[in-house]
């Protein structure tokens, strides 16, 4: 069993990048970008309400509050301030996922502050904080092996394991920094075996050739890249054909 979730709503005003109505019709759940690395209202209420007409959870996705960087930059911000920021954030897509029918099943945060509380036990007890205040029964989304999971268990949180296909790992089973040759997988065809094996059998072959275990509840189907829903349709297609079922974590 494996769910497919996708980083959506990923614009701002006139500008798009995602293609959210026809990945909306291949993932289980559903990233949305809630204002601070990307979307705006408009986009968050439609997202949400094109999830709720499908069936697709939907989930806070939480990031630095940083527009131009598209939340890829490394930032400092003040725990207080960040678990605020978290909480607000989940707070104004609970508006529209409500208004829809549905409502924020998960948290997910993005980008720099992703990678960051893999390892930082600050920022990512902010993250947690912040998830408390706005709802302390949602699961957050993480690495396997992670801090913030570590915590978010600990908190009394659902702690859901991600995996990537098209991203590659270091030996420590952590993402390689997207400035590094290699980083993104581009090969539709690797990105499909990989996402074979690692809802199979939990494991992937890092940079280095390694041979590494990542268990995982949910697999991401990046939108952002050229073909993302011609691939999230092989992916989705090979899964099933080869026996695993997908399926919605939360």
């Amino acid at each position: 069993m494996i769910d497919l979730n996708a980083d959506l709503g990923e614009g701002f005003g006139r500008w798009h990048l995602t293609d959210d109505e026809q990945l909306l019709s291949v993932v289980t759940s559903a990233n949305v970008a809630c204002g601070f690395h990307a979307g705006d209202p408009v986009t968050m209420r439609r997202v949400c309400e094109l999830a709720a007409e499908r069936g697709v959870r939907v989930g806070a996705q939480v990031s630095y509050r940083d527009l131009a960087g598209f939340g890829r930059r490394a930032m400092d911000v003040p725990p207080a301030e960040l678990a605020a920021e978290v909480a607000y954030q989940i707070g104004a897509l609970e508006v529209f996922a409500r208004a829809a029918g549905t409502r924020v099943s998960y948290v997910k945060p993005h980008g720099a502050l992703y990678n960051r509380i893999v390892h930082d036990r600050e920022q990512a007890a902010a993250v947690i904080e912040g998830v408390l205040l706005a709802d302390a029964s949602l699961p957050v989304l993480g690495l396997p092996g992670s801090v913030v999971l570590e915590l978010a268990a600990k908190a009394g949180l659902p702690a859901v394991t991600e995996a990537f296909a098209d991203r590659a790992y270091t030996d420590e089973g952590t993402l390689v920094p997207r400035g590094r040759d290699g980083a993104v997988i581009t090969d539709p065809d690797a990105v499909v075996e990989r996402s074979l094996s690692l809802a199979g059998s939990g494991v992937v072959t890092a940079l280095s050739g390694a041979r590494i275990e990542v268990r995982a509840r949910s697999l991401c189907l990046h939108g952002d890249t050229p073909g993302a829903v011609d691939l999230a349709r092989r992916v989705r297609a090979r899964l099933l054909e080869s026996g695993v079922r997908v399926e919605a974590f939360a």
